[in-house]
């Protein structure tokens, strides 16, 4: 099925990680003009690279979206660059792990600064650009949100808290025809998961086998997803033939969250 991608232009942040990157070449793939960004310069110019040799356009702009004064830079860079912004897809951001009283003030800071404020103030820089288009906003959020987990509590809570404010964004939206919408991927294959993977095999003498399939049987499910998945469901949120999607937060966990 054609996407109606092609021609249009998006932003990519967290562009060097798994679900990001996997997004990444994904929108390029349909056509569109894509903006990567993240901490990485090296990993950025790598992805950039293989989006070039594939026939696509893209531009690498590296940047810590932590610090308040980068997001407004990288839409306009991004916008200079590829003329319009039709996408922004708001990849960027881990929280760290750990029992939710011994997580210390650094910690919720860090946990906030750049998967939720990051988020933000990508928002507020884009969306000009974004009424212009009849664009939309796509966030990475994570089931962790919807359910308690001691060991996740910054990442539950900046989860949920991306999740208000997509309902907030699609409430303004309506009026100005933007459509902002979230995705909640459970756990997926990326490096984190990898790094995961690892600690459990160290804590408890499991081979990588028996260790995986301790954490598929502790969440519940057949298998994680893959960052491949994560980004097909991106981009069909972002196709304008799901013109009224607006406001919808998805799961994409394998049955994990069964809660309504």
């Amino acid at each position: 099925m054609d996407l109606a991608l092609a021609g249009k232009a998006a932003i990519v942040t967290g562009a060097t990680g798994g679900i990001g990157r996997a997004t990444a070449l994904r929108l390029a793939r349909e056509g569109m003009d894509v903006a990567l960004t993240g901490r990485s310069a090296e990993r950025l110019a790598a992805l950039h690279d293989e989006i070039i040799a594939g026939g696509g356009r893209a531009v690498a702009i590296a940047a810590d979206l932590r610090k308040p004064e980068a997001a407004g830079g990288v839409v306009a860079t991004a916008v200079a660059a590829l003329g319009r912004l039709d996408l922004l897809v708001n990849c960027a951001g881990a929280t760290k792990r750990g029992d939710v009283l011994a997580l210390d003030e650094a910690d919720w800071t860090d946990g906030f600064a750049l998967k939720f404020f990051g988020t933000v103030r990508m928002v507020r820089a884009a969306w000009p650009h974004l009424r212009e288009a009849a664009g939309g906003i796509v966030t990475v959020a994570g089931n962790g949100g919807r359910t308690g987990d001691r060991d996740f509590a910054i990442g539950g809570s900046v989860n949920a808290a991306l999740g208000l404010l997509t309902k907030a964004l699609a409430d303004r939206g309506i009026a100005d025809g933007v459509r902002v919408n979230t995705v909640n991927p459970g756990i997926v294959e990326t490096d984190r998961y990898r790094v995961r993977l690892a600690r459990l095999m160290t804590e408890t003498g499991l081979s990588e086998q028996d260790a995986a399939a301790r954490m598929r049987a502790t969440h519940r499910v057949a298998r994680f997803a893959r960052p491949e998945e994560v980004a097909d469901l991106i981009a069909v949120m972002a196709s304008p033939r799901l013109a009224h999607l607006n406001g919808a937060i998805v799961d994409l966990d394998g049955g994990e969250t069964r809660a309504l």
